[in-house]
């Protein structure tokens, strides 16, 4: 609310202004043939919001799915199945959002970003779950996953996800790019020298504390479930901490870039996806607190399955947090810029 009031003053001044003078040209608006230009690493930034954007969607449909009960944890693996069919349908979405993104950053090597979208998330987790299956197969445990099932997640990649991701980025590049309501302008205006508490390290760091403080209750139970062989049932309560999760991740990315912009620094494309994406961090320190207090793991293969599902699971919160900051602090800067009078 604080900062809605402060934008309508913002917005106001700029627009009852009549004359062209220095005084005019402060704050945010001051950067406006600056703010849309083109990010560095535009294809990697691309490639993890479309990927992002297709965990959140398989991730919300796999909580609904729950939650009315057609996805039990009585029935072993059940969700897991329809998180891996959900993902795999949603490659859709990944190869259109990060066409849509990268045309409009008037990208031109779009298979190479289309690829990056079907194989580099996917490609991670299935390294690292290869790499440790491998491992417990040589302790001849039976929790090993067989290589008829890895086999058939292989298929599901190649054969559903890959051309649905590449289907999606056709479409996504068929349409007009996506419209800014400022130009951008021929040469990039030079950045004042930024304040320490400024930078993009520090505000990342503090800004990922309170997406991780969101769901910090919810995610001793979620680790309990997997880890110390618990059911866990309150898919409608962690629907609301998603909720309040996702309104968290949105607000802390739009304010820190507020700021970003304020102080004439144009540079907020990574900046709003880290901001959120950073509490993945968190996560990861907790898993590793967790470890050393809640567990009794004796022996290295289940202390290194332990820290690579965790690697994972972090770096899939990571995805989907960033994403959700990044593409509401979009919408908030196409907003803000729209609505002021520029020449």
């Amino acid at each position: 609310m604080i900062l809605l009031r402060t934008l309508h003053k913002d917005i106001s001044a700029y627009n009852d202004m009549e004359t062209e003078d220095t005084a005019e040209e402060t704050g945010w608006k001051l950067v406006h043939g600056d703010v849309f230009r083109k990010p560095r690493h535009s294809k990697m930034l691309a490639v993890s919001v479309g990927s992002g954007i297709q965990l959140l969607v398989c991730a919300a449909v796999t909580l609904v799915f729950s939650a009315v009960g057609f996805l039990s944890p009585v029935h072993r693996g059940s969700i897991l199945q329809g998180m891996l069919l959900l993902f795999t349908f949603a490659g859709i979405l990944a190869g259109y959002s990060s066409a849509r993104f990268y045309k409009m950053w008037k990208g031109e090597d779009w298979k190479t970003t289309t690829l990056l979208t079907a194989f580099l998330y996917p490609g991670t987790v299935f390294v690292i779950f290869f790499f440790l299956n491998l491992f417990i197969w040589g302790a001849r445990s039976s929790g090993a996953v067989p290589f008829t099932t890895m086999f058939a997640l292989l298929v599901l990649w190649f054969g559903i996800s890959v051309p649905l991701v590449f289907l999606g980025a056709f479409f996504g590049y068929k349409k007009a790019p996506v419209a800014t309501p400022v130009r951008t302008n021929q040469i990039p205006r030079q950045i004042p020298t930024q304040q320490w508490y400024i930078s993009g390290v520090f505000t990342s760091l503090v800004g990922g504390i309170l997406p991780f403080g969101a769901g910090f209750t919810e995610l001793f139970f979620i680790m309990s479930s997997i880890w110390q062989h618990q059911f866990y049932y309150l898919f409608g309560f962690l629907m609301l901490v998603i909720a309040i999760l996702m309104v968290t991740c949105a607000e802390i990315s739009i304010t820190l870039t507020y700021f970003q912009l304020t102080n004439e620094d144009y540079n907020w494309w990574w900046r709003s996806f880290f901001a959120s994406a950073s509490s993945s961090i968190y996560v990861f320190l907790y898993s590793c607190m967790y470890y050393y207090t809640r567990l009794q793991i004796g022996h290295a293969v289940g202390a290194m399955l332990y820290f690579g599902y965790m690697f994972i699971i972090s770096y899939t919160f990571a995805l989907i947090t960033g994403s959700i900051g990044f593409c509401a602090t979009f919408l908030f800067v196409r907003a803000i810029y729209g609505s002021i009078k520029i020449d």
